[in-house]
């Protein structure tokens, strides 16, 4: 699947662009636009574009909350890597290591600060939910960093991954169907759908850690994950295949809730999305 060829991938880049080239000549457009194009597949912004465009909505509506949640999402990238000693990222050197942890702590708070300004002329509720997902990924970084890796169990783990990863999936599904006209008993539908979808991106992301396959990245430090959990208890083989059994659990849960979505070519490509995140980076496992 070659994501870049569709149109709303090709939406998002040219938004960030048109936002990096409008910023002044400084070291911060510098960060900004190392930390904004390093190669990532703008998986959440599409996912809240496809969702407005089930329910009717279009890329003018929602373009601007798309944009927020990348900016999010890539101040979150920026955190992460200050927190974990991060050296690489996507093959280039982490904004902490290129720039220096104090400018690339104010590269965030750049963002983030962006990310607000993109959100906000969409109402209190849209606004509301946006927020809360940012609380919920600083939480889940404070509970990554507090954990004692004797007792983190298997439900300290699924908080903490809801927290810092599937929260931000689930509002960008949720807004997304916001921006579009959905009304909130379809909007908390599509929150479910992007919840499960981010669990499961997660889990496989955690499995590809364990098996050393993960290329492109580099920390001095790891976050515990979900095969490190099972180890503790029982062989390497069955913490693995009991890691893909939740996977396979949540991408289940995903698509069982993209079928009740209105069928069009968006929903296709929600489901286009949801193996591509998850099951397709299984396939040689």
């Amino acid at each position: 699947m070659n994501i870049e060829e569709w149109e709303e991938y090709r939406y998002v880049e040219s938004g960030i662009n048109t936002f990096i080239a409008q910023m002044e000549e400084s070291s911060l457009k510098k960060m900004v636009e190392h930390v904004c194009n390093t190669g990532g597949k703008r998986i959440r912004p599409i996912v809240l574009l496809l969702s407005s465009e089930i329910c009717s909505g279009s890329h003018y509506q929602s373009l601007d909350a798309a944009l927020a949640i990348e900016m999010m999402h890539s101040a979150s990238l920026i955190h992460d890597d200050l927190l974990d000693q991060g050296l690489i990222r996507r093959n280039l050197p982490s904004a902490p290591e290129k720039f220096g942890p104090s400018k690339a702590l104010l590269c965030g708070d750049y963002l983030i600060a962006k990310s607000i300004e993109f959100i906000s002329p969409y109402g209190e509720k849209v606004v509301r939910e946006f927020g809360k997902a940012g609380m919920d990924m600083a939480e889940g970084e404070v509970l990554d960093l507090r954990l004692d890796r004797d007792t983190f169990g298997e439900s300290n783990y699924f908080e903490c991954i809801y927290k810092k990863t599937a929260s931000l999936f689930a509002i960008s599904a949720s807004i997304g169907a916001h921006t579009g006209g959905a009304d909130d008993t379809l909007a908390e539908r599509f929150n479910f759908f992007g919840n499960s979808l981010g669990t499961a991106y997660q889990i496989v992301d955690d499995i590809l850690e364990f098996l050393e396959v993960v290329e492109g990245k580099e920390s001095k430090f790891t976050s515990e994950t979900l095969p490190r959990v099972y180890v503790k208890n029982m062989s390497r083989e069955e913490a693995i295949q009991k890691s893909i059994d939740a996977v396979k659990l949540h991408i289940n849960a995903a698509k069982e809730t993209l079928l009740t979505f209105k069928a069009c070519s968006a929903r296709d490509k929600l489901f286009q999305i949801t193996d591509y995140i998850t099951v397709d980076m299984l396939e040689n496992v």
